[in-house]
């Protein structure tokens, strides 16, 4: 999590909203947290209970009919740190 708010509340909706648009499962886990499925990011409360701060690493998992289109779209919205910071 590179954000420098981690993934608060403002961040963790976008997520939520960007999650809900694809019919996939679309789901975050801590990594190293051994076989945990992780949380559904169609959750706002499940993504905020993951309390990641900045430096977390997270792993996302997409499953289904457009589960490639939704990895890259929630990649994206990790890489442009949920457009919050320049």
């Amino acid at each position: 999590m590179e954000n420098k708010l981690g993934l608060h509340a403002r961040a963790a909706a976008r997520l939520v909203r960007l999650a809900a648009e694809f019919s996939s499962e679309v789901r975050l886990r801590r990594a190293g947290g051994g076989e945990e499925k992780g949380v559904d990011c169609k959750s706002i409360l499940a993504v905020l209970m993951l309390a990641a701060a900045q430096g977390t690493l997270l792993v996302l998992t997409a499953r289904g009919a457009d589960e490639v289109e939704a990895g890259e779209a929630v990649g994206r919205l990790f890489a442009d740190r949920f457009g919050e910071e320049e």
